[in-house]
């Protein structure tokens, strides 16, 4: 017995939206590691990388939207949405890897500073602010409705401070002439990418293993399933996520047989799983009584004395 459920996909205006900001974004990448090599600003550079990360989520998002649409088949029966996990995770390797290139070139450059063009820096800093600001612009109409949309736009958003480390660093070089100020916005801005990484990197992984979502505690929602009237117990409770907001539930139920398991117990459970955890895409199998269990989960079993004697079932 399972509940209807839909999966709402993103809109067009969102994808639209997604598609612009890509290609600028994209492009003054181009531009902004162009910039920092003709330069010699690592500030530059590290925030090509920082970037970087917003191109790759905002085509990730993008991709997300395209793939998303494609329907489930008998070989992939929940259908392709984990696609956008995978790219997360590959995501952020490779934002840890940049980072540790930024720190271990910065390093370099603290003891042996180079020269720093700080007027071109200033100047390929302020077209990443302006590209920032227009992304943000595209972005904030779907944000809200859009899990997909909203990491993109928490990413320009963050990709935004960046530039504005580096627009600060280069008036610093200019005015004073201290080189090794541009090492030390670069160090900035890859410390402060790691840890964004690092929870990017853990939330995929608890996906990918499927494990229960953030903001939800496994022991509440056994705990409001059992206060359902005549749900007497709750065993082989599972509960995972597809990708971001799609999270999935199944539970066997053992029930008073004087209630209705179609006309009671089934309203009854999945209204309370949808209201206070918003799950609902629920399987819930009723029992009355406790169904053949093993170690590794419940699993189903003839009645045979080889079965009945054997301690491991109950």
């Amino acid at each position: 017995m399972s509940s209807s459920h839909t999966h709402a996909l993103p809109s067009t205006e969102n994808e639209r939206a997604l598609r612009f900001a890509l290609a600028l974004t994209g492009s003054f990448l181009i531009a902004e590691v162009i910039g920092g090599v003709l330069t010699g600003s690592l500030a530059l550079i590290s925030d090509a990388a920082h970037m970087l990360t917003d191109a790759a989520a905002l085509a990730i998002a993008l991709a997300a939207i395209r793939v998303a649409r494609r329907p489930a088949d008998r070989r992939r029966t929940y259908g392709y949405h984990r696609f956008e996990i995978l790219a997360a995770a590959f995501n952020a390797l490779l934002l840890f890897a940049v980072a540790l290139y930024i720190l271990i070139e910065a390093y370099r450059r603290f003891t042996s500073p180079p020269d720093i063009h700080s007027v071109g820096m200033l100047v390929v800093a302020s077209i990443g602010l302006i590209v920032n600001l227009i992304s943000i612009r595209l972005l904030s109409g779907g944000q809200s409705d859009s899990l997909n949309v909203k990491g993109a736009y928490l990413e320009v958003w963050s990709d935004l401070l960046g530039s504005i480390g580096v627009i600060m660093g280069a008036v610093v070089i200019q005015l004073t002439g201290w080189s090794w100020v541009d090492p030390l916005v670069a160090v900035a801005i890859g410390l402060w990418v790691l840890p964004r990484t690092w929870i990017l990197l853990k939330d995929s992984l608890n996906i990918l293993l499927e494990g229960v979502p953030e903001g939800i505690d496994l022991g509440d929602v056994e705990q409001a399933m059992l206060a359902v009237p005549g749900v007497l117990s709750i065993h082989d409770l599972h509960l995972w996520s597809l990708t971001t907001g799609k999270t999935s539930l199944t539970a066997h139920a053992v029930y008073d047989q004087t209630y209705s398991p179609e006309k009671v117990l089934m309203p009854a459970l999945q209204t309370v799983l949808a209201n206070r955890f918003k799950v609902v895409h629920t399987t819930l199998q009723c029992e009355t009584k406790p169904c053949a269990h093993q170690p590794e989960g419940c699993t189903y079993v003839g009645s045979t004395p080889e079965h009945d004697d054997n301690p491991n079932f109950h």
